[in-house]
């Protein structure tokens, strides 16, 4: 099994009994080391939760039909159509026990979240990464669902940054849909990327964290930070924010170290951002924290809150190679590979 971050290195702030994960914990001096769950094979049972915004049950059927269609199972989590508080896919414990219902059931192989929003910070120090690493499955979404990416990783167990119900239920057709269907199969995208006007050259291998910038960056410092570890490669994604909040968070990511301990960044879609500030762009602002580091940063990689967000194997070890005339990103794990030429956004 990976090194976990849940060890006596710990420092709780949680009134919490022993059974659950620290809230808050010391930093790390050793670099991530995540297992990869099996991939799935035809007939394989998928559970479906909605770990932050409540979900239509339309969008959920329309989902399950996508699956069948791939072959597999689909399972609909026990609370999904629930809602609290007007906009939560039910409480805090319904929520929870939907993902540790999908995490211990032997015959569930992977877990898709449903949508995003909001809420996943609250499972922080909820027992869940000590599940992770006991039932390793593969756990997709994207947004919200930084936060449990970031929770697998720091458990030891690599995670999909993908598409969830809330797009797969437009039919599961669309490359979007079918490389992560492909992924989870076992077919591992090599992504080939046009040159980007923002990019630094350079290579570099790490470890793949991040997702949304405002979903990871308030959990640093606690246990469910996977920036802590050294030798990361920062994947770096935003929607309808201001460029001066950007510019605030990955701030706060320089003043904590973050960056320090980065071998590379991939920015991928700043969808409808504002342009709140005189720059070009936000990966134009973005480049003068980056420039001193002397590391690697790819711009412009589509995966996100856009039209295409291509899957990304959260935890997974990884070659960034960004070169004059593009960039290469491979994921450095068995399975069969197989070149993606990915559109610049």
């Amino acid at each position: 099994m990976a090194a976990m971050i849940v060890n006596t290195s710990l420092v709780s702030c949680s009134d919490d009994d022993d059974d659950n994960d620290p809230v808050v914990t010391q930093k790390v001096t050793e670099p991530l080391n995540c297992k990869k769950p099996d991939y799935l094979q035809k007939g394989d049972k998928v559970a479906l939760i909605s770990p932050s915004y409540f979900t239509p049950m339309e969008n959920v059927e329309k989902t399950a039909d996508v699956l069948r269609s791939w072959g597999l199972e689909p399972v609909v989590g026990p609370n999904v159509g629930k809602t609290f508080a007007g906009k939560y896919a039910g409480t805090v414990d319904e929520i929870l026990s939907d993902l540790q219902w999908a995490l211990n059931d032997p015959s569930i192989k992977a877990i898709i979240s449903n949508r995003g929003g909001y809420g996943t910070i609250h499972l922080v120090g909820q027992q869940l990464m000590k599940e992770m690493a006991a039932h390793p499955k593969w756990l997709v979404g994207f947004s919200d669902i930084t936060t449990l990416h970031e929770m697998e990783s720091c458990a030891g167990v690599m995670s999909i940054h993908g598409t969830m119900s809330s797009f797969l239920a437009k039919g599961g057709t669309d490359e979007t849909s079918t490389l992560m269907r492909d992924l989870l199969m076992g077919i591992v995208p090599r992504y080939e990327v046009p040159a980007h006007p923002m990019n630094i050259t350079g290579k570099a291998t790490g470890t793949l964290v991040g997702g949304n910038l405002m979903t990871f960056a308030p959990v640093v410092g606690s246990s469910a930070d996977a920036t802590a570890y050294k030798d990361i490669i920062l994947f770096i994604e935003e929607v309808e924010e201001s460029m001066h909040n950007i510019d605030r968070q990955v701030n706060m990511l320089r003043l904590t170290g973050v960056l320090d301990r980065c071998r590379g960044i991939i920015l991928g879609e700043f969808t409808d951002c504002g342009h709140d500030l005189d720059y070009a762009s936000v990966e134009a602002m973005l480049r003068q924290y980056f420039e001193p580091y002397h590391i690697p940063v790819l711009c412009g990689f589509p995966a996100g809150h856009g039209d295409v967000n291509l899957p990304l194997v959260m935890g997974a070890p990884v070659t960034l190679d960004v070169r004059s005339d593009g960039a290469t990103l491979q994921f450095d794990i068995d399975g069969r590979q197989q070149v993606v030429n990915a559109p610049l956004q």
